[in-house]
């Protein structure tokens, strides 16, 4: 095994932790995002290395083998920390990667969690008065074991600075272009979703993949109708009479077939897709916020400002600086 050496200052080092037992997935997420050549993303593009608390070959989820690149040191010389799910809930982290990870932390080292990796941090104590998420099926597991924990539950992934967390496997892929994004901005992190033939960014969150009824196949055609007529009339405003006549339901039947379709009710999908909508103009358009504001269908930049910094903690303006055209 050979250590990571001479760094070049333009690099980003990401470290993924592995171990006996690696959730093989999560950890081909990681690779996937951080650890291919990407000459077209220029020089400065993440340098990759995985890093294990054993020595030898490790044994991973459905019968390979993965060779780290080096021991626990090479967690002193990353930048962002990957822990790619852990073996088991239920599994005692080794007091060394506590300790590797706790003073990652104090040096201001970002680190971030996929899945069942939340553990990992929570045992170390680096979540503790924070707030985090994690697969719908582990996230009581984690409320109960660290009261500490502000935990997230129907969210795709939290980002607390330099403290990340995400909820099932395949909302790592959303964690990783969201850092992609925050490191090289919007752009970059559409390109990467483009390779990787996923949408750059999902929105909702992780309720909507919870087991729930199947609305009828006659119910469901009318429903993808009325979605339609929704996105071509984004900036209309909509009654939800109005919404049950297109939809040729009750009121009650559509708002209940509606959320067993979507994880939404008919207002929170509008909202949701609004703020989409007016994310991606803020992205790629130079139009005043007022101008999104109208055209995505909230009427007024005051109102959009209001969802916005509800839904994203930030502002329109601010996001723009960030992630627009020229951020």
């Amino acid at each position: 095994m050979t250590e990571v050496n001479e760094v070049p200052p333009a690099k980003h080092l990401v470290v993924a932790l592995i171990y006996e037992g690696l959730c093989t997935f999560e950890f081909g997420i990681a690779v996937e995002v951080f650890g291919l050549e990407r000459p077209e993303m220029g020089p400065a593009w993440y340098r990759f290395a995985a890093a294990s608390p054993e020595t030898g070959p490790i044994r991973a989820a459905g019968g390979v083998k993965v060779v780290a690149d080096g021991s626990l040191e090479l967690l002193s010389q990353a930048e962002t920390i990957v822990i790619p799910g852990w073996k088991s809930v239920d599994e005692p982290v080794p007091d060394q990667v506590i300790r590797a990870l706790q003073e990652a932390n104090r040096r201001g080292v970002r680190i971030l969690s996929i899945c069942s990796g939340v553990f990992v941090l929570a045992e170390a104590g680096l979540l503790d008065g924070k707030r985090a998420t994690t697969h719908w099926r582990y996230t009581e597991t984690l409320a109960l074991r660290y009261p500490n924990i502000t935990v997230t539950p129907d969210v795709l992934y939290v980002d607390e600075g330099d403290i990340l967390t995400s909820a099932g496997s395949a909302a790592g892929l959303d964690l990783c272009l969201h850092l992609v994004r925050r490191d090289f901005g919007s752009e970059a992190a559409n390109k990467v979703a483009r390779r990787l033939v996923i949408p750059p960014h999902r929105d909702g969150g992780q309720a909507q993949f919870i087991e729930a009824p199947v609305p009828k196949a006659h119910e469901s055609a009318r429903l993808g109708l009325l979605l339609d007529y929704l996105q071509k009339n984004i900036a209309e405003r909509h009654s939800l009479e109005a919404l049950a006549r297109l939809a040729g339901m009750s009121k009650r039947t559509l708002l209940r077939r509606f959320e067993a379709a979507t994880g939404k009710t008919p207002a929170r999908w509008l909202l949701d897709t609004r703020l989409s909508n007016a994310r991606e103009l803020l992205e790629t358009s130079d139009l005043t916020v007022d101008t999104v504001a109208e055209v995505v269908g909230f009427g007024s930049a005051t109102l959009l400002r209001h969802h916005f910094r509800q839904q994203f903690a930030t502002t329109p303006i601010a996001y723009r600086l960030a992630f627009g055209k020229g951020g």
